[in-house]
């Protein structure tokens, strides 16, 4: 594995005038600045952004033009469909939609595709079935930008079709010029879109769904805070699908936890006493890691259409099975997930697969479902951009994730003619291609890549080197200002030299966790764990004598006792 490079963030600011402006530590204040949160209004804005603070869904493209046509499609009483995704923010941007559009009175269904049979997003054996079913008006959301043949098929055969997406563009390079290709749909909104003049290109499907219902009762004159009802799902939705926590995605995510914690939805309450959450305060992190798995989990291995009937039950005994279900399967796909790592890691360790800088993996046996997943667990080992192949009933099917050097959209864009479909953004993609292009494919993406050596490096942004006798109790509470926590908006860490290991205990049923004392050259000491091979953490700390480390500070309670704490996160 390739050593680490440890890298201490030097942007600069007046961190003491901050500090005193704002109210807080000059360390708080450095940490924002780290975020590339610069001016008063902006900080302002990151430590008290609150629902008055959000985005007019009138600035989007075509959203005036979807709100008139929506609301004339429920004046006629017109049939409408819902076309969703089988993943979090499909399930949660067609539930929001559905919900939003009942609401005012609409006579809407909803479609999920399944994983294996329909594949991901709007395609033609939904546009038959629809008008099978006398559909007048398909909304999609979280898929569509990309489908332009489809609906044009759906336009031919006289259906109304709104398009409601996130995701990037596709695009043509014409004499140099980017030129995008839109769907022929009656109205497309999407921040991403060149003419779109919304101010936050990083909302998921289910923000974009979100703001489409708040302008739907703007118009009709329903109060504002009744849209506040769906904040909880677009914080599930925002952090499940990996979006930045930033500008308007954080106030959506961080009003959105407070919503989620006191649910009014019978499911989520249900998935969240399942999964013992119940009595804590439920962060970003229990969405990434615990409730988000759950929801995605029916997507995988069966039908996401499980998870959106968790979301729509009322009856709370239905909706405890429900969630149970959930959770079962969630297991499943743990251990179904565990055997797909292990065998994607033991090609590349004996394979010429590991000479590669672009990781192309393929699995024939593995659950196409669970590609992704492997796909992130091995781009994590290895820290290079990684593509999962799996053998589909209709060719070869896979998913990519990839690193903050590499565009994993533009570079399936660069190989499109050995694809049969692909779709996605710069760190997560998915594709399409016949299975006689798998070798051709990974030449190819590996020829055209242009990652270095320092590229594929590993890197830790240290925060703050900070020696831990500056820890207090005070400073812990500033550092939940900063929250939510994700991608976008990293929770920080800190550095020291010097820092020696005393007492250690081994604990864990993998034994891989390591409880110790840790003192530095001056002799502050203060509790510590890590969580990792802790025989080769101990081996290296005897070794050496002292380590540098990267750390967390916390709060640990234990039997109504608490402590300071350190979490160590690197060490050299």
């Amino acid at each position: 594995m390739t050593e680490e490079r440890w890298v201490v963030a030097a942007k600069r600011a007046d961190f003491q005038g901050i500090g005193e402006k704002f109210s807080i530590d000059p360390v708080i204040a450095r940490l924002i600045r780290n975020r590339d949160v610069i001016t008063e209004e902006d900080i302002n804005g990151y430590l008290n952004g609150n629902l008055e603070q959000l985005n007019n869904p009138f600035l989007m493209k075509d959203m005036e033009k979807a709100v008139e046509m929506i609301l004339a499609k429920i004046e006629q009483n017109a049939r409408i469909r819902i076309i969703g995704d089988y993943d979090i923010d499909g399930v949660t941007s067609a539930y929001i939609l559905r919900k939003g559009l009942r609401e005012l009175g609409a006579d809407v269904d909803t479609y999920l595709p399944d994983r294996i049979t329909d594949g991901y997003g709007i395609h033609e054996g939904l546009i038959q079935n629809a008008i099978a079913d006398g559909v007048d008006t398909i909304v999609t959301c979280d898929n569509g930008i990309a489908a332009a043949k489809e609906i044009q098929m759906a336009k031919d055969a006289g259906l109304t079709v709104i398009v409601t997406d996130h995701h990037e563009v596709p695009y043509e390079e014409v004499n140099g010029e980017i030129r995008e290709i839109l769907p022929p749909a009656d109205a497309v909104i999407n921040p991403k879109q060149k003419a779109c003049s919304y101010p936050c290109k990083l909302l998921c499907g289910a923000g974009v769904a979100f703001k489409l219902i708040c302008a739907l009762y703007e118009k009709r004159g329903i109060a504002r805070e009744k849209t506040y009802d769906y904040l909880d799902l677009v914080a599930v939705a925002t952090v499940g699908d990996v979006m930045d926590l930033k500008e308007e995605n954080r106030i959506l995510v961080k009003e959105g936890l407070k919503y989620l914690r006191n649910t009014k939805n019978t499911g989520l309450q249900a998935l969240i006493r399942a999964n013992g959450l119940e009595d804590k305060k439920i962060s970003a992190y229990h969405i990434g890691f615990v409730l988000g798995p759950c929801i995605n989990a029916s997507g995988r291995l069966d039908t996401a259409r499980r998870s959106l009937e968790l979301l729509q039950e009322e009856d709370p005994r239905k909706a405890a099975k429900l969630a149970g279900d959930l959770m079962a399967m969630n297991q499943s796909r743990k251990a179904l997930t565990l055997e797909g790592v292990e065998e994607a890691i033991r090609q590349i360790d004996t394979t010429s697969l590991s000479k590669d800088r672009v990781l192309v993996v393929y699995l024939p046996e593995c659950h196409e479902s669970l590609a992704g997943i492997i796909a992130g667990r091995i781009r994590e080992k290895y820290h290079k951009p990684t593509i999962v192949l799996t053998k589909g009933e209709q060719g070869v099917k896979g998913s990519g994730r990839s690193i903050e050097t590499y565009s994993m959209f533009e570079a399936l864009n660069e190989c499109k003619e050995l694809l049969t479909k692909f779709g996605g953004h710069p760190m997560a993609a998915g594709l399409s291609l016949e299975e006689k292009n798998v070798e051709p494919f990974r030449e190819k993406i590996n020829r055209l890549c242009r990652l270095t050596e320092e590229d594929l490096q590993p890197k830790v942004v240290i925060d703050v080197p900070m020696p831990i006798s500056y820890i207090t109790r005070e400073l812990i509470e500033q550092l939940e200002l900063l929250e939510p926590f994700g991608k976008g908006n990293t929770k920080p860490v800190f550095a020291q030299k010097g820092i020696y290991v005393l007492n250690p205990r081994i604990f864990g049923k993998n034994r891989n966790v390591v409880k110790m004392q840790v003192a530095d050259e001056n002799g502050a000491s203060m509790e510590a764990v890590y969580f990792g091979e802790s025989e080769v953490f101990l081996e290296t700390a005897k070794e050496k004598g002292k380590l540098s480390i990267v750390y967390y500070p916390g709060i640990n309670s234990y039997h109504g006792r608490e402590n300071l704490q350190i979490t160590i996160l690197s060490y050299q």
